[in-house]
Parts: structure tokens; sequence; C-alpha cells
């Protein structure tokens, strides 16, 4: 007979959902940082001011900082604080930091359009600053 509580598995799937639901808000919102930064790039390379990856790199420190007060606002619903800025600058400088190594990397190594190099490197991204946002960060709450 039901007894009114949350079974193990049932807390289980709602916590996965919370956390589906906002990864799903991180990777819309995140599509405004992630358009500041490919405006940048795209702009600087053909344009011939920056070579692709230092414009990549550039642009990146642009999405960083639409994406910080979005997912502060949006995503986490956190206020803004010098803490929380400080750990999502500290996540966002090993990403900038991925991103140019990662570039780099597929662009000396592969020869693939410097476009088609920075999806797969956001898309490798997204993933991994999600976690270290949602871990660390924004310090989420579990679900309840």
């Amino acid at each position: 007979m039901p007894d009114g509580t949350l079974s193990g598995r049932a807390m289980s799937g709602r916590a996965t959902r919370i956390m589906l639901g906002r990864f799903l808000v991180y990777a819309m919102v995140g599509a405004a940082g992630t358009a500041g930064h490919y405006a940048f790039l795209i702009t600087a390379v053909s344009a011939g001011m920056l070579a692709p990856v230092p414009a990549s790199i550039l642009g990146a420190v642009v999405g960083a900082v639409i994406n910080f007060v979005l997912n502060t606002l949006v995503t986490f619903r956190g206020r803004l604080s010098l803490g929380t800025a400080a750990r999502f600058f500290a996540t966002a400088a090993l990403a900038v930091a991925a991103n140019g190594v990662l570039m780099s990397a597929l662009l000396a190594t592969f020869d693939l359009d410097y476009r088609l190099a920075q999806l797969l490197v956001t898309a490798v991204l997204l993933c991994a600053t999600f976690g270290i946002n949602s871990a660390w960060t924004y310090r989420a709450r579990k679900a309840h």
C-alpha cells in the first residue's frame, strides 16, 4: 500500500528529469553565448583580422560573459555574487584554454574547416562546463 513517500527509484527518476531539464535550459541559454562567440570568430576570420584559433579564443571570452549573466539569472536562478562570478570565470578560463588547445589540435591534425572544428569543440565543452557549473559554480542543490 502506498505510504505517500517517493521510492528510491522514483526519486532517482525525478532527480534525473530535473538535471535533464536544467541541461536543456543550459544548452538553450548557452546558444546566446555561442552566437556571440561564433559571430566574433567568423567576423574576425572573414575580415582577415585574426587566424581561427586566436579568434576562437577571444570569441569564447565574449561567449563566457554572455553565458555568465544568462546562466546566473535563468538556468541556475542565482544571485550575482562575487563567489559565483569567481567560480564561473575560473571554469570559463579552463574552457577557453581547452577551446584553444582543442581547436589547435583539430586544425593541425585534420583537414577541417575552422567552423566545423569549432562545432565539435563546442559540443565537448558544453557537456564539460555543464557538469562543472552544476556541481561547483552554482552548487546545484540535490532534488528533494
